[in-house]
């Protein structure tokens, strides 16, 4: 077998491979033998009717087609393994040559993994430590306050009142939404409840109902926001007809020692304070730590080159892409919504993504290289203790058959445990 390998650019290879007639011969034995087990001929079984036969029902270039995949397929694989070649994507084959009695010859063009040169980071991620050491978490009592304030709030109890409505109450209402006379979909609720001055609904809904008592009915028009979530009534008018059913005043629990043990566990309110100062310490160390390993990873990119394949920027949009549309699903809209309001097709936003995902993609190229020169890679035992920890969410092990792909969650496992031990290495160097 002739192996040639050409580099080319954008971390691109075309391998062209040669093979003699003694190298490919086998596979179009079996050729003969996979077509003839899709044919039928009278009076032979499957896959028994002489080559003749099968060779005239199919036609001889059906089964050079066929013997040419195999031969490609089998040969192709030795060729990734005997010259250390990390393929990756699809790859694109041509056949040149294909002859009985006569040689083999394709071509396939394939991306691989970048080289990634990676020089000078100490000094970068130094840096970013050093800076980071001069910012310490703190709680002050103004955040302990505020927090218990939050508290007291979301335990509010509510008592009907008679009298206007005021910023702060709660109200119930049925109200119907018209454009030209006729209720627009989804524009008419009843019995719904809301919180005035919270900004749910909007510009000038609420305000038009500030003043309103039980029983009143009110009409007033307001026009949509520009960038309305629903494109269709973006900067459009609207008849608005609301009938205030309930007035409810809020009385926020006074924050005091009974209070904190309303909460469960706490004997006074300094027991509450104290668990809350933690609690928040915890959640500002946890953020200065994120800010420090976003400069540091920041450090390893500005360090790195790479000519990195088209593949690989796809692949990371891809998971761009699907980490959006979970963050836009947690806020109650949709992807379509959003390109609408933002007047983007999907292609013109994973094209503004593109410097970004080729960052992440030099980002994670570096995590791994560091791993490998200084032999950060976790050990076997616990990467079956990650994957034990994630499947320990799944009800049954039918449930786990059904819905994990194994192969892919210890990639997924092995990778994060091992970024997780190059940043705590980075974040140790000073």
């Amino acid at each position: 077998m002739q192996v040639d390998i050409k580099k080319l650019p954008k971390s691109e290879v075309k391998i062209s491979v040669s093979l003699e007639w003694d190298e490919w011969k086998h596979a179009f034995d079996h050729a003969v033998e996979d077509v003839a087990k899709s044919v039928k001929i009278p009076g032979f079984r499957a896959g028994k009717a002489p080559r003749k036969l099968v060779e005239q029902k199919v036609g001889k270039g059906a089964i050079l087609a066929e013997a040419a995949e195999h031969a490609l397929h089998e040969s192709y694989e030795k060729v990734l393994q005997s010259n250390n070649i990390d393929a990756i994507g699809r790859p694109k084959a041509e056949i040149k040559k294909s002859e009985e009695n006569g040689a083999f010859e394709y071509a396939i063009t394939t991306a691989v993994m970048p080289e990634l040169s990676l020089s000078g980071w100490e000094k970068g991620v130094k840096k970013a430590n050093a800076e980071a050491e001069k910012t310490e978490a703190t709680v002050d009592e103004k955040d302990i306050d505020k927090e218990l304030r939050t508290i007291a709030e979301s335990r509010a109890k509510f008592v009907i009142v008679n009298r206007e409505a005021r910023s702060g109450d709660g109200i119930e209402i049925d109200f119907r939404v018209l454009q030209d006379g006729v209720p627009i979909e989804n524009g008419v609720s009843r019995g719904h409840r809301m919180i005035l001055g919270k900004g749910t609904f909007i510009p000038g809904f609420e305000e038009a109902i500030l003043g309103m008592k039980s029983g009143e009915e009110k009409s007033f028009d307001l026009t949509f926001p520009e960038k309305y979530h629903a494109a269709h009534l973006a900067g459009k008018p609207a008849r608005f007809e609301v009938t205030l059913k309930a007035v409810e005043e809020r009385e926020i629990p006074a924050i005091d020692d009974a209070f904190a043990a309303s909460l469960g566990k706490f004997e006074h309110l300094e027991a509450l304070k104290t668990n809350i100062r933690e609690g928040m310490l915890e959640e500002k160390k946890s953020a200065l730590r994120e800010e420090r390993r976003g400069n540091i990873i920041e450090a390893l990119v500005e360090a790195s080159k790479a000519d990195i394949p088209d593949v690989l920027i796809s692949e990371e949009r891809g998971k761009m892409l699907a980490e959006f549309e979970l963050q836009l699903s947690q806020i109650n809209t949709s992807l379509d919504d959003f390109l609408a309001n933002s007047k983007k097709t999907r292609e013109e936003l994973e094209n503004d993504w593109t410097p970004q995902a080729n960052r992440r993609v030099l980002s994670a190229l570096a995590l791994e290289k560091i791993a490998a020169d200084r032999e950060l890679e976790p050990s076997a035992a616990e990467v079956e203790a990650e994957m034990n920890r994630v499947l320990q969410y799944y009800r049954s092990m039918k449930q786990v058959e059904k819905d994990v792909d194994l192969e892919r969650l210890h990639s997924y496992s092995k990778g994060r445990l091992r970024n997780e031990k190059v940043l705590e290495f980075l974040e140790g160097l000073k």
